[in-house]
């Protein structure tokens, strides 16, 4: 049997995930939680061959920076990260974590059970990229690294001049990167763009 603890969020998510498990013959669900705080905790108690890893979970905490910690102190546990999340930096993220797969929530019994069966078998399953979300008049993939950069920070709430002193850019440079996300998106403002980039998912800088 292959202990799996779950790490969801979601309650409907969760109890889907723990029905998919419990289906089966081959897992033995040891637990399923709402917050990645306490993921690693399970780990030292419990023998845990594979982690189902929501990214966004309870008390803030982020499923992604667990995860990173648990590769290091348990590399033998595979994780697969789950998520609705659309935010572009969440697959790069997983795989510097060495994390074995991603997978992207549905209601798909098959997929997700295929995936984990691939995942405790060697196999490291990605999405070929994040879905590609229109933003105003432009699909995301459209925006270039520094933009995205620059949209981080407008999320923030950070200033001009802030945001290229972390960037390491003039001021006029950052103004003239936000007219351009403006030109593409057709947005009339920085704060239209930035909360309409946070409410989509497709910029999250809290997880």
């Amino acid at each position: 049997m292959i202990n799996v603890l779950v790490v969801e969020n979601d309650p409907m998510a969760r109890k889907l995930l723990e029905i998919y498990i419990k289906s089966s013959e081959k897992y033995n669900l040891i637990s399923s939680i709402e917050s990645a705080a306490f993921a690693e905790a399970y780990c030292t108690k419990y023998k845990i061959d594979l982690i189902l890893m929501d990214v966004c979970t309870a008390l803030g905490a982020s499923g992604l920076d667990v995860s990173a910690k648990i590769k290091q102190n348990y590399p033998d546990i595979k994780i697969i990260i789950i998520t609705s999340q659309p935010e572009i930096s969440f697959i790069e993220r997983a795989r510097e974590s060495k994390i074995e797969s991603f997978w992207y929530k549905n209601s798909n019994e098959e997929e997700i059970l295929k995936i984990m069966e691939k995942t405790v078998n060697g196999e490291s399953i990605y999405p070929d990229n994040s879905p590609n979300f229109d933003l105003g008049m432009s699909k995301i993939h459209e925006f270039t690294n520094r933009e995205i950069d620059i949209l981080r920070g407008l999320i923030d709430g950070a200033t001009n001049e802030e945001i290229g002193e972390k960037l390491n850019i003039s001021k006029r440079t950052v103004g003239f990167h936000i007219q351009n996300l403006l030109d593409k998106t057709g947005f009339h403002s920085r704060t239209e763009l930035a909360v309409t980039a946070s409410k989509s998912g497709l910029i999250n800088n809290d997880y």
